[in-house]
């Protein structure tokens, strides 16, 4: 008798030290990406795991070591993902088994995290898509770093992939430029996503969200611009690793990478909107050190997994070649992002009234200029409701783009229509799209409706789609 309690008693104190070591899974968050998914898993310490996969059909199986489920993963919503259905088992006493039925073959990947100021634990699991065409037209892949040696503006093309012709496409069917001419390319990111809220301001109001919004609003003003096709880094609530970012926009071979942010500073005094270069010396004021510093760390936020580097050179790229790119790319980043500071300046205080400059490792492309653009600090009560306004969330729009179209109104790449038509001694052309309007047309070129008549001999100010006008100079 007395060996039976002494064993009854030995496994109770076994089961009991299981669960004062056991993992407990808190939370379960999931993020549907044009071209993956991702899973994170919020543990209060690291754990053991294992993931492979299981075709006919198609499944994906994590084995958890020694867990008590606290978030009952089964309930996690799975939709516009490739999960059809979740089943958990347990083994081995605390051992867990999770398996995912899919629609179709995915490639897992899997990492895990340390805790940071936002998240503690984690495990992170991206199904990426081996088999299944994404569904977002506007995104080159965020998992397969794309290497395209640096282009030249004059040798530059439209991107032959199918979403960047789709990115082209006009209201009214317009997809082409007269003469065969190519638009310049815009690449529009919204910074942070998913995983990685950004800044935080009062109230909630989180900067990933204020950020999408105002870049979709800048691919809508940018879309209704002849000469000019934006492509859209992000365009849903997911994390694009900063490499990949500027990766994507050289896959697009854009001819600025402009990246849209909103954020915060330790105290909720400062406020106005700033234009940020890369700097490869260092920073021009220690509050350019402290928001570069902030945006860098978005990665151990967002989930990329592998040792972070700021060197993002091309290894095809050496010595004194590169050193000269960069310093043109450079050069052309200050220039325009000038012009975008000037432009916000007309409904925004500006916190520095030049552009300053930074080690941003978004920035560091030696072939696309590029700026980030800080519409204001959500840490500034003020600022943090101006940019949850969608009309404010328009008129920063309106802003940027207006700098955009100025800068490269004076400065066109060759063999862009714009550049053609700068040739043409001023004379431009512009082809009506669907929902336009004489006087939309006339106030986008600084022209007056009867100028514009005149030089089209139109008797009315009827147009109709597809009809080419005449711009004359402003």
């Amino acid at each position: 008798m007395r060996v039976v309690i002494l064993f009854l008693l030995c496994s109770l104190m076994s089961l009991l030290a299981s669960d004062v070591h056991a993992v407990d899974i808190e939370k379960v968050r999931i993020w549907p990406a044009p071209d993956h998914t991702r899973l994170v898993f919020d543990l209060d310490k690291p754990i053991r795991h294992n993931i492979f996969t299981l075709d006919k059909p198609d499944r994906l199986v994590i084995d958890l070591d020694n867990v008590v489920d606290k978030a009952s993963v089964r309930k996690l919503s799975v939709k516009d993902t490739p999960i059809r259905r979740i089943r958990t088992g347990i083994k081995r006493g605390s051992d867990m088994r999770i398996v995912f039925d899919l629609n179709h073959k995915v490639q897992p990947r899997s990492f895990l995290l340390k805790p940071n100021k936002q998240y503690g634990h984690r495990l992170v699991v991206d199904l990426i898509y081996k088999d299944k065409k994404t569904s977002d037209k506007s995104s080159a892949p965020a998992t397969q770093p794309v290497e395209t040696p640096p282009v030249s503006a004059s040798s530059r093309s439209e991107p032959s992939t199918a979403s960047a012709s789709n990115q082209d496409q006009r209201p009214g069917g317009i997809k082409s430029n007269p003469k065969g001419k190519r638009s310049i390319i815009i690449a529009v990111d919204a910074g942070h996503g998913g995983e990685d809220p950004g800044a935080i301001g009062p109230g909630g109001v989180r900067e990933k969200t204020v950020v999408l919004a105002i870049a979709k609003k800048i691919q809508a003003l940018l879309n209704k611009e002849q000469g000019f096709k934006p492509v859209m880094i992000r365009t849903g609530d997911y994390y694009v690793g900063l490499r990949a970012r500027s990766e994507r926009a050289r896959k697009y071979r854009a001819d600025l990478l402009i990246s849209i942010h909103a954020d915060a500073f330790k105290d909720s005094r400062p406020r106005g909107s700033s234009v940020f270069a890369l700097s490869q010396r260092g920073a021009t004021s220690e509050t350019a050190r402290w928001l570069a510093n902030s945006e860098n760390s978005a990665d151990l936020i967002g989930g990329v997994s592998g040792a972070l580097t700021l060197d993002d050179k091309d290894k095809v790229l050496a010595g004194v070649l590169l050193d000269l790119s960069m310093q043109a790319t450079l050069s052309d980043s200050l220039k325009v992002g000038q012009k975008v500071l000037r432009a916000m300046g007309k409904i925004n205080k500006l916190h520095k009234r030049d552009v300053e400059q930074a080690g941003f490792m978004v920035l560091k492309s030696p072939d696309i200029p590029s700026i980030l653009i800080e519409t204001g600090f959500i840490s500034n009560p003020r600022e943090a409701k101006n940019l949850q306004s969608q009309a404010y969330q328009s008129k920063m729009a309106r802003q940027i783009t207006q700098g955009i179209k100025e800068y490269f109104r004076n400065n066109p790449p060759a063999g862009t229509l714009l550049a053609w038509e700068k040739e043409q001694n001023g004379q431009k052309s512009y082809v009506v799209a669907r929902g336009d309007t004489l006087s939309e047309i006339a106030q986008r070129n600084k022209i007056s409706v009867n100028s514009l008549r005149k030089a089209n001999n139109l008797r009315s100010d009827k147009v109709f789609v597809g009809q080419r006008l005449r711009i004359p100079r402003s």
